[in-house]
């Protein structure tokens, strides 16, 4: 007998503990109403609000005679049962749940995850995208609805639509509803949610140009969800959404070492838009994702100066390109880039002075200052800027 005892008395610490540890039963946001139905007739009812965090929900339906009365109510019977999240448990509870007293009147019902579906069911025999159908009359039901449901997909709300199976008098339903709050989930973001946050980043143009993208979703899923709750995230407005996820994407890609990757890619498309001639959005892309964000590197301003070269702004070029000097002044394609700019604003004599320093240099491994100079010539030439100048340069490199 004492040990008998002393399984149930563990038994029921372990569901104690389920529930302080995992989430609790909301007896507060409870759905808990006495229905009069009309002979043959249909009623929808809608629940409370559902709690962020909700994962599960137990529903209870008693079909009761006038002279009936349930004993308890569901959460105080759900106060007794463990945590729904446990192996089948909370399954097991609802369904004891279901021997509690009841009429001998019976009714069908299907549930519903929006209102319309349920008023086009009340009103009519239509029944479509109900996501519990109960066509077989009952007097009694107990059910317990997880996240994985049909049911439970981010709603707020469930509508009930009931269906009277007398049609001669009239009957009386006790209808309860209480739900199951998740503390891992108590800001919202259940498993439906993110996946709406991930299905409007998947969509995003600037997600779509990221590599390793499994990665910096789990860096951008942790930062977002642990910034703002799903209804923040549901009510800000369009324009504070996209700064809002355009912080978040920083903040990831530098969290998951993904960001040098990142800018590298942009720059890559910028100088594809370079070589087509379209000048704008590279031009654009440069500024926007990384200038402004405050990403640049001496790479950026220099790729900045070429886009002003090539659409005639020498003036500003040669402001990107000395910022490029200053911050890395060991990169000499940032002298070529002036010398060019010079030799455009009638400085011939500068850049004279520029292509008689580095002209022994190599302006990468591969590649020799004077080469480069005739390749950027070439290029400058076929794109319809001024080659006038061009052979008292080539006096010099010779």
């Amino acid at each position: 007998m004492n040990k008998r005892l002393n399984v149930l008395f563990a038994l029921f610490s372990s569901f104690v503990l389920a529930q302080s540890k995992d989430g609790y039963w909301d007896n507060v946001r409870t759905t808990n109403e006495t229905i009069t139905l009309g002979a043959g007739k249909k009623k929808m009812i809608k629940t409370a609000d559902f709690p962020l965090g909700t994962t599960e929900v137990v529903y209870r339906i008693s079909i009761l005679d006038d002279n009936q009365k349930i004993s308890s109510s569901l959460v105080s019977v759900l106060k007794a049962i463990p945590d729904p999240t446990g192996i089948s448990q909370g399954s097991a509870g609802a369904v004891f749940l279901a021997s509690t007293i009841s009429g001998d009147d019976k009714c069908k019902y299907a549930v519903f995850s929006n209102e319309k579906d349920a008023l086009e069911y009340e009103k009519s025999t239509v029944l479509k995208n109900a996501c519990v159908i109960q066509n077989e009359p009952i007097n009694k039901e107990a059910k317990l609805l997880s996240e994985k449901s049909k049911c439970l997909n981010g709603n707020q709300n469930l509508w009930f639509v009931f269906e009277s199976d007398n049609w001669i008098m009239k009957q009386k339903i006790v209808f309860e509803v209480v739900p199951w709050v998740d503390y891992k989930f108590k800001n919202g973001w259940t498993n439906a949610a993110k996946k709406e946050l991930l299905l409007e980043i998947e969509n995003n143009d600037f997600f779509k140009s990221i590599n390793q993208k499994d990665i910096l979703l789990g860096y951008f899923i942790e930062t977002f969800t642990s910034k703002y709750n799903f209804n923040d995230f549901k009510e800000i407005i369009p324009a504070e959404r996209a700064k809002a996820f355009n912080d978040v994407m920083d903040e990831s890609l530098k969290k998951s070492g993904l960001m040098n990757g990142y800018l590298d890619g942009i720059r890559a498309e910028a100088k594809r838009f370079l070589s087509a001639k379209e000048y704008e959005k590279g031009m654009s892309l440069i500024e926007n994702d990384i200038i402004q964000k405050g990403r640049a590197t001496d790479l950026d301003y220099g790729l900045q100066g070429d886009f002003y070269l090539m659409t005639k702004q020498y003036i500003k070029a040669e402001v990107a390109i000395k910022k490029a000097i200053s911050m890395n002044a060991t990169n000499i394609e940032h002298q070529l880039r002036l010398a060019h700019v010079y030799l455009f604003s009638n400085r011939i004599s500068d850049a004279k002075d520029i292509h008689k320093k580095y002209r022994s240099n190599n302006v990468s491994s591969s590649k020799s200052w004077t080469q480069a100079t005739k390749e950027d010539f070439e290029n400058f030439k076929k794109n319809g800027l001024p080659t006038d100048d061009f052979k008292k340069i080539f006096r010099i490199l010779e």
